[in-house]
């Protein structure tokens, strides 16, 4: 076959110029790859000089300054003192050794016992208009060997690293942070003893939590004798490590195992699944200490076994998987502690507080109600109400705990606080008798004050009457059906408050007289403001708290508490409220404006006057709320009001009977009832309801009790027009 002309000259041309085309080729291929490294380094430095830039930058110019935030806690004050001392000085070192480009902002001091753990240990706190400031963490903390917010503050810290959906190092962004712990050695001499034994746990989980950002060692000081000589120096180290971090715009590497939760020989000890280089330790192991080496040191071992003289039925078991690691020691049995053990400052401030203590987690107290019966100037709205002499009333708790910290607590920085039950657990016996005996010892103190009646005074030494609702939370206590039996066996009605946050013993619960669930809030972030809950699916538990409700609608007499606080739940929350009470359809819904209890420890949570509402404005939020309900097809009514407790009753119309309400109850058929069907029995709410609500008690009567005599703040005796 013949080939195309041009074909042949294609050849020839190419055989003709083949050594030109090659050469020319291979100069492109080379000209062009030099170009491309070129282009490439000339990219890594553009990257160098930019990443240069960032580090200048967070280093000097970009940073606008350093904010502090002091936390501290404390039983009686001490801390707070020293801490507060403590900034004052931080603040004067750091003015001195200011850099020129940067601002060290003024410390901020902060309670552990006030503070919402959420909006600072689970990511930095973000304050309006300081994007580009840097926090810095200090803690100065006391230990305890008593419950206190330590425990709880510990709790939340260990809770918030193991759990799965929060990231491993919530707080890696801060900047860094350190802990200084104040101790006492002559009740722990060593610190395998104790001594400062809950700062350094802090420090543990805050290493873990900020990924190993611990800018300074822990400091230690002993209360009595160089407590305030390890704080100075603790303080100018921190100074020295602030001056170094503003000129390299961070903490820089440090050695291997800088930062680390806990020292390396102490690692196994407390493992809890975290894996750290143990090169160094293994490294420096000897032979003797069972370390294999390496595979040639099996033909030695295999030869040693050999010369026993004893066969072997089956290979020789090798672990490759635990060389070198040391026995773990048996932990030390866990120590449970009380609640409020006497000779506490737990213990000395509710005492101080007109508190009778019972056991190690129980209390009891005269109500000022109780007070005001005994002299004839009016009872409660329990009263006005349900037809409770409040004379005869006790006002107690199985547990002074509670998983809350509302804003408008009476008891702010005094009960312990928790998510769990952590505590010695006191017999429901010694509680109950113990309740009843310090009830009448402070009745009989009463005995000689001015104005009591003494037939009223005969009463009150026979309790009808319990109210769980002292403070803490009663539901908590493990053993809170059987102290419920036993005060039901001396007919002794109950009335239980709880706070929406364990719906598992809320569903476990018996028949009580009445169930409160108070409700402060509408929505999620409205509950996270006022009641500040510990636990982190509290709007969860609080709704599965409603739809329990909903359920024993017909079994238990419930009741909706709406505690009003202006500025905070008020104003334009009544559609929410709505939508709460739709949800759960309690029998009653009592509304009540917040009562200021006038102390600092209110104010510092945020809590003044200018937070209680005027009555007029309660009376107003109860008609918006009425008219909502009714609009939502639920049929509520105004049943009762209670002016002088600034306490409004809405009720169902199942307590409606020929257009009168029928808000009162049978405490007798109540106690018959339970003696019939037993404590889980059926029953219904509308079986044991009482009498006629009085027409005084009613809506625009005000529900003072016309027996009694009203009286002005000097016990003046004021006429009612």
């Amino acid at each position: 076959m013949l080939c195309s002309p041009h074909i042949v000259d294609a050849v020839d041309l190419w055989h003709e110029h083949r050594i030109p085309i090659l050469l020319s080729t291979a100069f492109i291929l080379t000209f062009l790859r030099f170009y491309l490294r070129l282009n490439d380094a000339q990219s890594e430095q553009q990257k160098l000089g930019d990443a240069s830039k960032r580090v200048k930058k967070e280093g000097g110019e970009a940073r606008e300054g350093f904010k502090f935030w002091s936390l501290f806690s404390c039983l009686t004050g001490s801390t707070e003192k020293i801490a507060k001392q403590f900034a004052g000085a931080f603040k004067e070192a750091l003015t001195k050794a200011k850099g020129e480009q940067t601002t060290f902002l003024p410390p901020q001091v902060l309670d552990l016992s006030e503070v919402d753990y959420d909006e600072y240990f689970i990511s930095p706190p973000k304050t309006e208009g300081e994007e580009k400031v840097d926090y810095f963490y200090l803690i100065l903390l006391p230990s305890f060997n008593i419950d206190s917010i330590n425990d709880t503050f510990l709790e939340h810290l260990q809770e918030t690293h193991h759990d799965f959906r929060i990231d491993t190092s919530p707080l890696a962004p801060i900047l860094g942070y350190s802990v200084f712990g104040f101790g006492d050695r002559e009740g722990w001499p060593t610190e395998e003893e104790g001594y400062c034994f809950q700062a350094k746990e802090v420090d543990k989980w805050m290493a873990k939590l900020s990924g190993r950002k611990r800018a300074y060692p822990l400091g230690m000081g002993d209360w009595k004798r160089d407590g305030k000589e390890r704080l100075a120096e603790w303080k100018s180290g921190l100074v020295d490590v602030l001056g170094q971090i503003e000129q390299n715009g961070g903490l820089g590497e440090g050695i291997p195992g800088s930062g680390d939760p806990i020292e390396s020989d102490d690692e196994e000890l407390d493992d809890d699944g975290e894996v750290y280089d143990e090169s160094a330790e293994q490294n420096g192991k000897s032979k003797s200490s069972g370390d294999l080496g390496d595979l040639e040191d099996l033909g030695q071992i295999m030869a040693a076994s050999g010369n026993t003289g004893k066969k072997s039925s089956g290979p020789i078991a090798v672990d490759f998987t635990t060389e070198g690691k040391p026995k773990r020691k048996a932990a030390a049995p866990a120590v449970i502690k009380e609640m409020v053990p006497k000779g506490s400052p737990t213990y000395n401030s509710l005492t101080k507080q007109g508190y009778a203590i019972v056991g190690s987690h129980s209390g009891v107290k005269i109500c000022r109600w109780t007070k005001s019966a005994l002299r004839g100037r009016g009872s409660c709205y329990k009263y006005s109400f349900y037809g409770i002499n409040s004379h005869q009333c006790m006002e107690t708790t199985p547990s002074l705990s509670c998983s809350n910290k509302c804003v408008f607590c009476w008891r702010h920085g005094t009960n312990p606080v928790g998510t769990n039950w952590r505590w010695v657990v006191d017999p429901p016996d010694l509680i109950f008798n113990g309740v009843k005996e310090n009830h009448y010892k402070k009745i009989k103190m009463m005995r000689g004050v001015p104005g009591v009646r003494a037939e009223r005074f005969a009463e009150a030494m026979r309790i009808r009457h319990c109210a769980l609702s002292l403070v803490g939370e009663p539901i908590f206590y493990p053993h809170i059906n059987e102290f419920l039996g036993m005060l039901h066996k001396e007919r002794i009605s109950s009335f239980l408050v709880c706070n929406a946050q364990h719906p598992d013993q809320l569903a476990a619960l018996q028949h009580v007289t009445q169930l409160y669930v108070s409700i402060d809030a509408s929505n999620k972030e409205s509950l996270r403001r006022i009641d500040r809950p510990l636990h982190r699916d509290f709007w969860e538990r609080f709704n599965r708290c409603l739809d329990i409700l909903r359920e024993r609608r017909f079994q238990q007499r419930t009741v909706f508490r709406l505690t009003l606080v202006k500025d905070f739940n008020l104003e334009d929350e009544v559609e929410g409220y709505a939508d709460l009470v739709q949800k759960g359809l309690p029998c009653f819904v009592e509304i009540k404006g917040v009562t200021y209890c006038g102390t600092s420890t209110s104010s510092s949570a945020g809590l003044t006057m200018q937070n209680v509402p005027f009555y007029n404005e309660v009376c107003d939020f109860v008609v918006a709320l009425e008219k909502a309900l009714k609009k939502r097809g639920l049929n509520y009514g105004i049943a009762a009001e209670h002016a002088h407790s600034c306490c409004i009753l809405l009720a169902s119309d199942r307590f409606q009977k020929e257009g009168k309400w029928h808000t009162r109850i049978d405490y007798e058929r109540f106690f018959e009832l339970l003696e019939e069907r037993g404590p889980d029995g059926e029953f219904t709410p509308e079986e044991y309801m009482g009498p006629e609500t009085p027409e005084w008690a009613t809506w625009g009567r005000g529900g003072f009790d016309p027996r009694d005599q009203r009286v002005d703040r000097k016990g003046r005796p004021v006429e009612v027009s």
